[in-house]
């Protein structure tokens, strides 16, 4: 092995992507993971910022950039990161699209955190692959390639040496997962632990996406059966039961949820109690055997079972990660 062959071994090139509208916030993720000396370390990443595009680079909040000029610097490169983009309509340059399928056909795993995954997306990087984004922007990217197989609750996806993440803080969970990869668990926990993050956060997007407020009142009578079994959600609510309350047959009222919600009655009574148990979670002061009940989930395994299945994680770990106390489960 050559000396520079073994140097790159043990200091991988990591480069980032500029454009004019960085993303600041993502951009110092990269910056943070993989550019900060760490002499603790005897091997750790060299690092580069290489312009997406000729001209000034103006980042959010009236920072001007000075970056390299050189996209061909990527084909060296072990990691590329594309730390957002400027808009999920804004056309991605011919020339970034090339350079990025050039270094990947070299090689190059590349990362990208938020909406830079619709960079990955423009040059073709993706077609046939899974990913992720954002959860304001899942449905925008599966709308404009249809091609890409989007998840839109996990905080990050990997496949074939192609990374995103989701939201701008997934970035970090992306990144120590890159690092632990590289350098081993220990390394990843050590820079985690640095940061003050955990290293490895379970969970996905949807307990951070916001819940779905009620449609508009549509005079079909769906609206006030829907407001008496949000005011006695804790009662046990059967399909029959609905119907008799709605002065319809079953059928009906399936068929009425179906149009004005999308979903069944009683895929729309799990959400509405899963949904009523979270805003109780926030407030930090309910002991969770009292949630289930109020919530009307028969059982304290019922509850777990469906909260974890549509948010993504337990009702405790919900409640930590807002910063609400804990309270007994006795």
């Amino acid at each position: 092995m050559t000396k520079c062959a073994s140097l790159r071994q043990k200091h991988p090139l990591v480069c980032a992507i500029a454009y004019d509208g960085l993303c600041t916030f993502e951009f110092g993720i990269a910056v943070e993971l993989f550019a900060l000396p760490r002499p603790e370390f005897e091997n750790w990443y060299r690092f580069a910022t290489v312009k997406a595009e000729p001209g000034p680079i103006r980042a959010t909040g009236g920072i001007t950039l000075d970056a390299d000029d050189n996209l061909e610097l990527l084909k060296e490169a072990s990691l590329i990161i594309v730390p957002g983009w400027r808009g999920a309509d804004t056309p991605v340059p011919e020339a970034l699209c090339s350079a990025l399928r050039a270094a990947y056909d070299n090689g190059a795993r590349i990362a990208s955190i938020c909406s830079g995954v619709f960079v990955l997306a423009a040059s073709g990087l993706l077609n046939g692959k899974s990913a992720t984004t954002h959860w304001r922007y899942t449905d925008l990217l599966s709308a404009q390639y249809p091609q890409v197989s989007v998840d839109p609750d996990v905080l990050f996806v990997e496949g074939d040496r192609i990374y995103t993440s989701a939201g701008s803080a997934a970035g970090l969970d992306l990144g120590l997962h890159i690092i632990r990869q590289d350098y081993g668990a220990q390394v990843a926990a050590s820079v985690a632990r640095r940061l003050v993050l955990p290293a490895q956060r379970d969970g996905g997007q949807r307990q951070f996406v916001p819940r779905p407020e009620p449609k508009a009142r549509t005079g079909s009578g769906l609206a006030k059966l829907q407001d008496h079994i949000r005011a006695s959600i804790n009662e046990n609510w059967p399909i029959e039961r609905m119907a008799r309350v709605a002065a319809t047959s079953g059928r009906t009222l399936a068929r009425r949820f179906q149009e004005e919600t999308g979903t069944t009655p009683l895929n729309w009574l799990k959400v509405e109690r899963v949904s009523r148990a979270a805003e109780l979670l926030e407030n930090g002061a309910i002991p969770l055997p009292d949630i289930w009940e109020i919530c009307g989930f028969g059982s304290a395994e019922t509850f777990r079972r469906e909260f974890r299945k549509m948010m993504g994680v337990p009702p405790l770990r919900y409640r930590e990660r807002l910063g609400a106390p804990s309270m007994s489960t006795n």
